[in-house]
C-alpha cells in the first residue's frame, strides 16, 4: 500500500530536524553577539556561525571523522561561561597552557614579551588605573598577573579591553567548556537586539516582529559573510 502524502512529508520533516540538530551539535552552531565586549571585531547584533569540530575530541568526540587542531592564541572562541554554564560567551584566546600572562598599564605581555595587538584590541576608557587602585575591577583590568595558564585551560580576553568580563575577573577557561571557534558573520543586525534573557513568549514574539520589520533597514550589509579574525 502506498504511503500517504502526509506521512512522506512528516518523515522528511523529521529527518531534516535530525540532520539540522546533528549539524548544530557537532559541526556548525549559530550564535549572536548581545554585548560590546568584543568591539570592534564583533558588534552587538552580529550573528555568527561557530565551527564546532575544529578543536576535535574534547569538543565533539569525532576526531577520526573530522579534521581538527588545538586551540591557538588569537582564536576567537565560543564557550560556556565558567560562572554560569547556561550562558554562552565569546572572547579571544590570548594564552594557552604554559603561557605566563601579565597586564601592565593596559599592555598585555605573554611570557615577558609585549603583545602587538593594536590591529584588534581597543581601549575606549582614557583612564588607566594603577596597581594601587582602590577599585579591584580597575586594578585587575589594567594591571593583572603574572599568572601561568595551567594544563587544559586557556586565558581569554575581550577585544574591547576596557569593557569586558573575561579571564582577568573569572579566571582560566577550562577546555571542556569550549564549544567552538567563531567562523564568520552570516547576518549583522544594527537594530534592537535581544539580550538573551527570557521574558516570556509574548516578549520574544514582539522582538522577532521588530527584527523582521527592520530587516532591510537595520541590516549591516557590509558585514555579511565577513570572516572573523
Amino acid at each position: 500500500m502506498e504511503r500517504s502524502v502526509f506521512r512522506e512529508y512528516a518523515e522528511a520533516f523529521i529527518i531534516a530536524i535530525i540532520f539540522l540538530r546533528f549539524t548544530q551539535i557537532f559541526i556548525l552552531q549559530t550564535f549572536y553577539i548581545p554585548s560590546g565586549s568584543m568591539e570592534d571585531t564583533l558588534l552587538v547584533g552580529d550573528h555568527l556561525f561557530v565551527n564546532r569540530f575544529i578543536y576535535g575530541p574534547a569538543v565533539t568526540g569525532l576526531e577520526k571523522a573530522l579534521p581538527s587542531r588545538g586551540i591557538q592564541r588569537g582564536d576567537i572562541v565560543v564557550f560556556r561561561a565558567p560562572e554560569n554554564p547556561n550562558l554562552d560567551l565569546v572572547k579571544r584566546c590570548v594564552g594557552v597552557p604554559g603561557d605566563t600572562i601579565t597586564v601592565q598599564a593596559k599592555q598585555l605581555y605573554i611570557n615577558g614579551k609585549a603583545v602587538d595587538d593594536a590591529s584588534y584590541a581597543v581601549h575606549k576608557d582614557p583612564i588607566t588605573f594603577s596597581e594601587l587602585s582602590f577599585s579591584d575591577q580597575g586594578r585587575l583590568r589594567d594591571n593583572f598577573g603574572p599568572v601561568t595558564v595551567p594544563p587544559d585551560h586557556f586565558f581569554c580576553m575581550g577585544d574591547n579591553r576596557d569593557n569586558s568580563n573575561d579571564s582577568r575577573y573569572w579566571g582560566m577557561l577550562p577546555r571542556h567548556l569550549v564549544k567552538g571557534r567563531a567562523l564568520f558573520i552570516y547576518w549583522s543586525n544594527g537594530g534592537p537586539t535581544d539580550d538573551g534573557e527570557w521574558r516570556g513568549l509574548g516578549s520574544k514574539l514582539r522582538q522577532l516582529g521588530r527584527t523582521a520589520a527592520g530587516f532591510f533597514t537595520h541590516t549591516r550589509w557590509e558585514r555579511t559573510f565577513r570572516l572573523i579574525r
